[in-house]
Formats: C-alpha cells, structure tokens, sequence
C-alpha cells in the first residue's frame, strides 16, 4: 500500500485515541472509488498533554518489491481546534517533502481525500482536527530519491493516486498498462488519440493540460509504445521529465536505473548534434545531471540551451518511431513533450508541436 495509506491509518488512530476510544490495532479506511473498507494495521496510540493531543504510529509496508519506504516508521499527532472551517488542518512535521519554491506541502489531492473521507465522521460538531506528519526518517530516505528533481525537499513527498504501490519496473505492472491499451482502443468513444505519462508528475500536467486519454506507464517504455500502435493508435504523445527520457534519445526503451543509464552520455551526443563548443560539452559530462547541466549551459548560453532542449525532444520522437518502426508497419505519429525540474513544460518535438500544441514562438 502506499504512504498515504499508512499516514491515513495513523491519522485515524489518533483521532480516535483523542476521542478516548480503545486502541484498535487494525484500522477500517475507506478508499476513494471502492465499496468496500481497506483493513490496515497501526502500531499504538495513546493520549498526550492530559488528554490534549495523542500520538498514533504505523509502519508502512508497501507490498513485494524493493522501495525505500518499507518499514518507515509514521507519526500522526492529533489535537482539537475550536472551529470547524476546516475540518482538517494538515501539518507537515519533520521528515514530510515541501516545494522549495514556495514552501507549502507536497501532498497529493488522493492523499488529502483519505483523510476527510475517514477523518471528517468522527469529529464533534463545532470542532476540527490539526494532524501533525512525522516522518522521522524521512529526510534521510529522501536523499535516495528524486525529489529534488522536482523541486521537493525536506523530505519524503505523500504522494500517489491510489492505495496500491505500482511498481514501474515488474512484469506485472506492464501487463496491467498493456491492458489499459487495449481496452482504450475498443472503446467506441476511443479517437485515435493517446498520452501516455511517465510518473505521478507526468500524470498532474497531463491532467492540468486536458490531456485524454492518458494512461500512466512505467518503465517498459519500448512493449507500450509498441502495444499502442498495435492497437490502432494514430497520434500518441509522450509526456515526461527530461531526465527520464532523455535515455530514449539514446535508444535505451527500458528507463528504470537498475538496468541502464546513460543520460549524461546522450546528452553530450545531442550537444555535438546542437554544435556545442568543446567547454560546453566538458561542463555537460561533468554535470551532477541533466537538469544541472541544461540549467548551467541556460545561464551561460541560452541559444546554445534552446538548441539542445529542440534536439532532445527532437531525437526522442525520432528514436521512438524508429523503435516501433522494428516490430511492424503502423501509421502511429509519436510526439514527445518533456518538462523539467519545477513541473513546468518547456519543450515538444515537431511532432508533438503539429499534432498537441499550438506553439506561439
């Protein structure tokens, strides 16, 4: 399960430790779209300050698999607040992702409705609750991630859209995407169009974008651009962060790091197509990534950063046809949208230009 499944667990535990109920160490939550309850199992609760706040703990367990969340331990603090508007006050405490931007918490829409959907009956009239979040290791688990990438920092980001954990990289999850293809392209309302998004990232702008359909792949990129064009698809779109796909412009259609890397390799070879000089291409080898190093060559040379960032989405949209091209003929258009660090879109390959956006250079 994921982490705001198990912060939502605690989350209730607590409550109910304030209201004075007995412990209970198997929680009933309720999950968005289901019928029926989710058991999930909470550590301890007890009363603090003489009855003034209480402290639940859980341990995550996100399933078989390697991910660096099993076994981190939750702390939920619960306290009353005398108004009711809103119910709900969620505190980020040591250990929980905030924007570096702006500073607020990084907390999915999904994660934020567990808790009112299991939170918001047990409290008195007139009263709303304050949650405070602790992940104590949190930070340091979060130094092993990629949220930094994403301008999140602090810590671990409660994040995910769904109870169950997916695993980008199983046999398992790829059928499931592949099914997803398939049943999309018999749908009688199914046009011919289809995005497909890399990470939960990916997923929100394709949301805030209007994107649909879209579906939500992991890494077995090269099974799932093949399986929709199999299934008819005419234009697709591939919206990504650059520092994942820039491993397609080398060819590399498995992208999880355990098996290939290779982007600061690429990204030199695209920067001797974009005609970079040979201090540029040193300082891009020698960048700690590809946003740190498409980041510095902008601040030093911004034509010579648009030239890069068009090649790049450029030589996606062409090694991907190229890739699908292998395995039949099909009529599939491929575009690639890529954004970057702050989530913000910055570049589309020609193909994508012609068929998703209207560009106003």
């Amino acid at each position: 399960m994921t982490l705001p499944v198990w912060v939502a667990a605690a989350a209730k535990a607590a409550v109910r430790a304030l209201l004075q109920e007995r412990f209970e160490p198997d929680q009933a939550l309720w999950i968005p779209e289901r019928t029926e309850p989710m058991v999930v199992p909470v550590v301890s609760s007890a009363l603090l300050d003489a009855g003034r706040s209480a402290l639940a703990i859980s341990h995550c367990d996100p399933g078989e698999g390697l991910d660096l969340t099993r076994d981190l331990e939750i702390w939920v603090t619960a306290r009353w607040r005398d108004t009711a508007e809103p119910p709900i006050a969620l505190l980020g405490g040591a250990g929980i992702g905030r924007y570096a931007a702006g500073g607020e918490l990084c907390v999915s829409s999904f994660a934020r409705r567990l808790l009112q959907l299991n939170l918001e009956s047990l409290l008195p009239a007139g009263r709303g609750v304050e949650l405070e979040v602790v992940l104590p290791r949190g930070r340091e688990l979060a130094e092993r991630t990629s949220n930094a990438a994403f301008g999140v920092v602090d810590g671990l980001a409660l994040i995910g859209l769904q109870a169950e954990v997916q695993r980008s990289a199983a046999p398992d999850q790829l059928d499931q995407v592949l099914d997803q293809v398939k049943r999309l392209a018999t749908d009688h309302d199914f046009a011919g169009r289809l995005t497909l998004v890399i990470g939960e990232n990916g997923l929100d702008l394709a949301r805030q974008a209007g994107f649909e359909p879209r579906i939500k792949v992991g890494n077995w990129m090269g099974p799932v651009l093949v399986a929709a064009a199999e299934a008819g698809v005419q234009d697709l779109l591939l919206l990504g962060y650059h520092g994942k796909l820039v491993k397609l412009a080398g060819g590399i259609f498995h992208t999880h790091h355990h098996l290939a890397d290779g982007r600061q390799e690429v990204l030199m070879a695209l920067g001797l197509d974009a005609d970079l000089t040979r201090p540029q291409l040193q300082q891009l080898r020698s960048a700690a990534s590809v946003d740190g190093a498409l980041s510095a060559l902008e601040s030093e040379d911004p034509a010579a950063a648009t030239r890069l960032w068009d090649r790049l989405a450029e030589a996606v949209e062409q090694r991907s046809a190229v890739y699908v091209a292998r395995y039949g003929r099909w009529s599939m258009r491929i575009g690639v949208a890529l954004f970057d660090r702050s989530r913000q879109l910055r570049r589309w390959g020609p193909t994508a230009a012609e068929r998703f956006f209207t560009l106003k250079d």
